[in-house]
């Protein structure tokens, strides 16, 4: 029996394996972020795929906005990791810069920033972001 597309699609983090085992583990609450790159790259697919809950559920609690508004007409096409700065699973903080492609209205744009993450508890958090 065939999977539904939805589960057998690449993942749009840009990992090499399955959405379903890549970042839809971590959004499904299968599994949690092991470190900060993990959660930004499930961050961006969850953008990609309008999981607003867990964009509110992976953002850090002294940052985090009251509902997350996403643009319908907003197409996320693409992420690349420029710089990791720690956020290893044993670490308490990490840095992740990126660049994010994305259209809107055909039109192709570029997010280029600096994340901040946290962990609390044992699960990480993303803080906030510095626009370069």
């Amino acid at each position: 029996m065939a999977r539904p597309a939805a589960a057998t699609a690449a993942c749009p983090c840009g990992g090499k394996i399955e959405y379903e085992a890549c970042c839809g583990r971590l959004i499904s609450g299968e599994s949690s972020a092991t470190t900060a790159e993990a959660l930004m790259r499930s961050r961006y697919s969850a953008f990609a795929r309008g999981e607003t809950d867990y964009l509110l559920a992976t953002w850090h609690p002294r940052t985090r906005p009251s509902r997350v508004r996403l643009d319908p007409g907003q197409k996320w096409i693409g992420l690349s990791i420029k710089a990791t700065e720690a956020g290893q699973q044993e670490q308490g903080e990490g840095t992740v810069e990126f660049v994010a492609r994305f259209k809107v209205a055909g039109k192709g744009h570029r997010l280029h920033e600096r994340s901040r993450f946290e962990k609390i508890d044992g699960s990480w958090y993303y803080l906030d972001g510095e626009h370069l």
